[in-house]
This record gives C-alpha cells, structure tokens and sequence, in this order.
C-alpha cells in the first residue's frame, strides 16, 4: 500500500501533454514508448523510428484501422532511457486513414533523437507513459507498447508499477529486442506487461524491429485476445 501511494504522487507529478484533450472516440489509444537509452546506439534508433513508420502505414494496419467500429485509433510516441528522462515525439493524434498515417510516419522516419541516452528506466517509461492518458482521446481500451533492448536498471520494481498501471485500466504490451539478451521476452513476459490478453512480441535484430511493430500494431488494433 505504501509503494502503491508514492506512485501515486509520482503519477500526479508526470508532466502532461501541452495539448488540448481530444472530444472525439476513438477504437485505441495507444502510447508507443522507444527505448533510447545507453544501449540503443544510433544506427539502432533510425532502425526503431524507420521501423515503427513503415509498418504504420502497411495495408494490414490501415485495414485493421478501418475494420474498428470508430474506424479510428489515437497515437502518442514517446523517447524514454532513465528514470526522469523522457519526451513525447509525437503528441496525442487521430489516425483514422492513409493521409493521417503519412504524416505521422514522415515525422517518425526522420525524427531524432531528442532524450538524452542514459540507464534503463522502464518503470519510468511506464509511469510516464500512463500519466498521458489524462490528455487522449476517449475510449474503451488503453496500451502502452514498450519496446526495448534490455532490463530494467533503475527506479521504482517494474512489478510494483506494471500493477500500478494496470490499476488504471491500462494494458501494457512489450516488444522485446533480444540482440543482447535473448531471454528477454520472458522477462518482459513476467515483469512488464499486464491488463486483458496483455502480450509480448519479439525482435531478434534491429533489422526485425519493423515487421515484428507490425504485428504488435495489429494485434493491439483489432483488439484483445488475437494472437
């Protein structure tokens, strides 16, 4: 109980998004978190950026966009590394089309790196991450996609704030790049992700980032329990 009232105060804490909240529904809201700590060098972090933008804009996932009862889905990006460095990329948008995916996929293919490189705080990244629903669309389900390469080294147990997260009815999704630990689905699997039909997806390389991104968006888009 304890743990679970000092993140509260860190989740009051969090920054939010300087936008306006959007009235409209929408099918998802789904918060992307890229890992860009000391471990991703930079050819690794073009692979991540190119990677989620190409597999955005794929037919699969504009059909699946398109087959939602709204026919829309709401998308927030954020650059994450330790415990108190991240930034929003992308800000809350409507994705309800080709035309609208093409936009945000131009800004990600040629976005830089804008937070600094530091340690692996993914209990950070979450907390971070579920204090920016306050500002998104509203909807039934929300997700938080975390990608990274490796363990969390720092903060708060990831356990204790994946439950926290949860609590909010917010599912977290993993995308586990296992180039440097080959385990790490399995941990992501057992310490990270949590909420309905929750599930970690797994790229070997950099290289596999995009197609592995694709079928993470298709999963989350078309809803809970398709594996």
């Amino acid at each position: 109980m304890v743990q679970f009232r000092s993140l509260i105060a860190a989740f009051a804490g969090v920054l939010a998004l300087p936008v306006v909240a959007q009235a409209q529904e929408v099918d998802l809201a789904l918060a992307i978190a890229i890992d860009v700590s000391y471990s991703v060098d930079a050819t690794e972090h073009r692979l991540q950026m190119k990677g989620f933008a190409e597999a955005l804009m794929t037919p699969e996932v504009l059909e699946a966009i398109k087959a939602g009862e709204r026919q829309k889905i709401a998308l927030v990006v954020y650059q994450w590394a330790d415990v108190d460095n991240q930034r929003v990329v992308i800000p809350w948008t409507v994705i309800d089309g080709a035309d609208a995916a093409a936009k945000v996929a131009k800004v990600l293919a040629r976005g830089p790196r804008v937070v600094t490189e530091g340690g692996t705080g993914i209990s950070g990244a979450l907390l971070y991450g579920s204090a920016l629903f306050s500002q998104a669309p509203s909807t039934n389900r929300r997700v938080i996609d975390i990608s990274t390469d490796g363990r969390n080294n720092m903060g708060r147990p990831t356990k204790v704030v994946r439950d926290f997260v949860v609590s909010q009815d917010i599912t977290v999704n993993g995308l586990a790049i296992s180039n440097e630990w080959k385990n790490l689905s399995k941990y992501l699997e057992t310490n990270v992700i949590g909420g309905p039909a929750s599930f970690v997806e797994e790229a070997y390389t950099y290289d596999d980032f995009g197609a592995a991104m694709q079928r993470k968006l298709l999963k989350e888009i078309v809803g809970p329990g398709v594996m």
